[in-house]
């Protein structure tokens, strides 16, 4: 028996053989990934909304210039990094290494936070 077909009966056997939703298991703390694809789908999406939360803080609070995306830069990858390596404690290199999960969809949530953020700031800090 092939190591992801074991991996699939393991995890259906410790579900109770009761088939959860991607976001039922997102915010379960060890949950048990299927298919690789299905976490880094949630890491893309999870990284999404901290862009858009993000952006309207930074444009709520007028903060300016390169601060503004060191400091989005730091919080978005070390938000993901605690929840990936601390809250699921899955292994990094079945998905290719600790390098690889912290820049999935990091350059479109950066792009949507530059968005947010200039449409928030523009909008509450016109002259």
């Amino acid at each position: 028996m092939t190591s992801s077909s074991k991996r699939k009966e393991e995890s259906h056997l410790l579900n109770g053989g009761v088939k959860h939703s991607t976001w039922s298991k997102a915010f379960n703390s060890n949950a048990v990934w299927e298919e690789k694809d299905e976490f880094l789908d949630v890491i893309y999406w999870l990284r999404q909304i901290i862009a858009v939360i993000l952006g309207v803080i930074w444009g709520v609070a007028p903060l300016k210039g390169f601060l503004g995306i060191a400091i989005f830069c730091v919080i978005n990858a070390g938000v993901l990094y605690v929840y990936f390596s601390s809250f699921q404690q899955i292994d990094e290199e079945e998905y290719g290494g600790t390098w690889e999960l912290t820049k999935e969809g990091f350059m479109t949530s950066f792009a949507l936070f530059l968005v947010v953020w200039i449409i928030f700031y523009t909008a509450l800090h016109f002259d």
